[in-house]
C-alpha cells in the first residue's frame, strides 16, 4: 500500500508511473430507458490499482489536480475505457466522462479523440462526452466552443451531476446538451420529498423543450424509480438497477423487485418502444445544386407531395416546402427569375432532423416545442446523420393516438378500454396540436334500476355491449375510444361520418337490449320498481344518450373545459325520452 504520509514528489511520481504504465481498470454501469429497461449504454467509471489508495476515482483525481496531472490523467482514462468498450462489445452509446480544465486547457489535443475511436473503428455518434465539475467555471464562451468542436466530430454532449457542486442551469442554457444528468441528491428519497419531486417535474419539462435526455444518477429503491417514471424522467442508472462492474450485463432482467419493464414480460406486453422510423414515408430528395423548377415541377405533378428534403451528397440540409415554394412561384416572374437557379436559394435552412432511433414520446416533445411548421410541412429522418426519408405530423400524431390506446388498454378490467388519464392526456395533445374533433359523452339510460332489478352480473354485460359497440363503430386509424367508469364513455372521433357512426350505435344498442330484459318486461316496455316510500315507478327499457361536443382549435384550453362541455350536452341529450343523441358546436 502507499504510504499516505509520503512527500509530494513521491506521491505525485506514484501517480505518473499509473498513467504512463495505464495502470487503470474501466468499470461500466448501465443506463437504461425506465420506460423499456433496455439499455441506452454505459458510463465509463474509472478505477486505480487495487493496491494503492488511489483505486478510488475520488482520490485519483484529487491527486491529479494536486499534481498538475489532470488533463494526462484525462487522457489516459478516455483510451482504456474507449478500448475496453470496444473490446467488450458493448452496445448503445458509451458515456466518457472529461473535466471542463481539461477542454480548456491550452495544451488540449484538438482530434484526438476523435481520431482515436476511429481507429478503433467506433462511430462518434456512439459516444457521449460528458463534463464533470469540480469548482466554479464561467468560461462559457470557450465552454461552448470546445462542445462545438466535439459536436463537429459527431460526438454528443452530456452536462454531468446538474444540481450539485457547482453546475448550474446556465451551463444547460449555454451548452445544450444532448444529455443531462440529474444528481442522485434529488433522486435519493424523492417519494418522501415533495420538493424534490417539483424540482424534478420542472426539470422533466425543462429537458422536453429544449430537446435534452434527462438521466437520473443513484437509483437505488423501487420508490425512486417508480416516481421517476411517473413523473417523466426518460434515463437512469443506480445500485437498483446495475453495479458498475468491469464485464457489464448486455440485457437487464425484465423486472426489478416487481417493477416490471414493459419492454419484457410486463403488463402491456410491447415488444418495443415505437421510434421515428415508424413513421418513414419515402420521399425522393433533391440535390442542394437541382434548380429550383425541378421542385416546382414534382410539387404540380404530385399533390399529395409535402415537402422535399434537399441533400449534400447525403447529408439533409435542407427543406423545400409546398406553399412556401408554390406561393413564391405564384408571384409575377418569380419563375423565370428563380427556376434555373440551385433549390438551397428556396430552401428552408433549419429543418427538423431527428434520429431514427429517437423514440416517438421524445419526438413528440421536439415537435410540440418547435415552431408549427415543423406539424405541418414534416420532418427528415436521419440515420448516422444520412438521410433516411421523411415524417409528418399527421402520421406521428395518429401513431401517439395507437400508444395511448395500447398503453392503457387494461385501464378498466371490465371493458379493457382506456381510462381517466389516458383520455385526458389525448384530448390536450389534441388541443395542443390544433386538431379539430368530436367528443361524445355516452352513457346508459335507467341503467341503475336495471342494475338493482338484474344484479351486477346483468349490468356489468350491458356495459360491455356499450363499449363494444363504441369501439366496433370507431376507426382504429383516426377516433379513440374510453371507458371513464360505471356506464360513462367518450368517443373522441376525427372520423368526418362521425354522426352516422353514433347513430349506429344507438342503433344497434336498441336493437340489442331487449335481449337483456324478460318476455314481460320487454312486453310491457319497461319494468316497475318499489321506491324508498313505497311508491311504485315505471322505468322503460335501458336506453343510451350521448352527447356530442365539436371542438375547434382555440374554442377551449384543457380536458377540464372539455369535459364540462360535453357533459352539458349529454345533459340535454338524457332530457329526450327514449335514445338519443344531441350534438351542440
Amino acid at each position: 500500500m502507499t504510504d499516505l504520509a509520503a512527500g509530494p514528489t513521491v506521491r505525485c511520481t506514484e501517480l505518473e508511473l499509473i498513467i504512463h504504465e495505464r495502470r487503470l481498470s474501466p468499470v461500466f454501469q448501465p443506463i437504461v430507458d425506465l420506460e423499456s429497461g433496455r439499455i441506452l449504454g454505459y458510463e465509463g467509471l474509472i478505477r486505480g490499482p487495487s493496491n494503492s489508495s488511489l483505486h478510488s476515482p475520488l482520490n485519483l483525481f484529487s491527486r491529479a489536480a494536486e499534481c498538475n496531472l489532470t488533463l494526462a490523467l484525462d487522457r489516459a482514462c478516455r483510451r482504456v475505457t474507449v478500448e475496453r468498450f470496444v473490446e467488450l462489445a458493448l452496445p448503445g452509446r458509451l458515456f466518457l466522462n472529461i473535466s471542463p480544465d481539461s477542454l480548456l486547457a491550452p495544451e488540449h489535443r484538438r482530434g484526438e479523440t476523435l481520431a482515436f475511436v476511429a481507429m478503433l473503428g467506433l462511430s462518434p455518434d456512439r459516444i457521449v462526452m460528458e463534463l464533470t465539475e469540480t469548482k466554479p467555471n464561467a468560461a462559457y464562451e470557450a465552454l461552448k466552443e470546445a462542445t462545438r468542436h466535439y459536436r463537429d466530430g459527431g460526438f454528443h454532449i452530456a452536462l454531468d451531476d446538474l444540481g450539485e457542486g457547482f453546475s448550474n442551469l446556465r451551463l444547460w442554457s449555454e451548452l445544450r446538451p444532448d444529455f443531462v444528468k440529474l444528481d442522485k441528491h434529488f433522486v435519493q428519497n424523492i417519494h418522501h420529498d415533495p420538493l424534490k419531486e417539483q424540482f424534478v417535474r420542472s426539470l422533466v419539462d425543462i429537458a422536453r423543450k429544449s430537446g435534452a435526455r434527462l438521466v437520473a444518477e443513484g437509483i437505488e429503491s423501487v420508490a425512486e424509480l417508480r416516481t421517476l417514471r411517473r413523473l417523466g424522467v426518460q434515463y437512469g442508472q443506480g445500485y437498483l438497477i446495475a453495479r458498475p462492474s468491469p464485464v457489464p450485463a448486455l440485457e437487464l432482467q425484465a423486472s426489478i423487485d416487481g417493477v416490471a419493464w414493459p419492454g419484457g414480460r410486463g403488463r402491456f406486453g410491447q415488444r418495443r418502444q415505437p421510434v421515428a422510423r415508424d413513421l418513414l414515408v419515402e420521399v425522393a430528395p433533391l440535390s442542394a445544386d437541382a434548380p429550383t423548377d425541378e421542385a416546382y415541377r414534382r410539387f404540380a405533378d404530385d399533390a399529395a407531395l409535402f415537402a422535399i428534403p434537399v441533400l449534400e451528397g447525403e447529408v439533409p440540409v435542407g427543406l423545400l416546402r409546398r406553399h412556401h415554394l408554390l406561393e413564391s412561384f405564384a408571384r409575377p416572374f418569380n419563375r423565370e427569375l428563380y427556376g434555373k437557379k440551385p433549390c438551397r436559394l428556396m430552401m428552408d435552412k433549419q429543418p427538423l432532423i431527428v434520429a431514427a432511433d429517437l423514440k416517438l414520446n421524445e419526438l413528440s416533445g421536439l415537435v410540440v416545442a418547435a415552431e408549427r411548421r415543423y406539424l405541418i410541412d414534416g420532418f427528415i429522418l436521419a440515420e448516422d446523420g444520412k438521410y433516411l426519408g421523411m415524417g409528418t405530423g399527421y402520421e406521428l400524431m395518429r401513431k401517439l393516438n395507437e400508444l395511448q390506446v395500447s398503453a392503457a388498454r387494461y385501464a378498466n378490467p371490465l371493458t379493457g378500454l382506456p381510462g381517466n388519464v389516458p383520455i385526458n392526456e389525448t384530448i390536450d395533445r389534441l388541443i395542443e396540436t390544433e386538431q379539430p374533433f368530436m367528443v361524445a359523452y355516452v352513457d346508459l339510460d335507467h341503467f341503475k334500476p336495471f342494475n338493482d332489478l338484474y344484479g351486477y352480473a346483468a349490468g356489468d354485460e350491458l356495459i360491455e355491449l356499450l363499449g363494444r359497440l363504441l369501439a366496433e363503430t370507431a376507426d382504429p386509424e383516426r377516433d379513440f375510444v374510453g371507458h371513464v367508469g360505471g356506464d360513462d364513455f367518450v368517443v373522441l372521433l376525427q372520423s368526418p361520418d362521425w354522426r352516422e357512426r353514433l347513430e349506429g350505435v344507438i342503433a344497434a344498442f336498441d336493437a340489442a337490449v331487449p335481449d337483456f330484459f324478460t318476455a314481460e318486461h320487454r312486453a310491457a316496455g319497461g319494468f316497475e320498481l318499489p321506491g324508498r316510500g313505497g311508491e311504485t315507478t315505471f322505468f322503460p327499457l335501458t336506453g343510451v344518450s350521448i352527447g356530442a361536443l365539436r371542438v375547434v382549435p382555440g374554442a377551449f384550453p384543457s380536458h377540464h373545459e372539455v369535459a364540462a362541455a360535453a357533459a352539458e350536452a349529454k345533459r340535454q341529450a338524457k332530457r329526450r325520452a327514449g335514445s338519443s343523441l344531441h350534438a351542440r358546436g
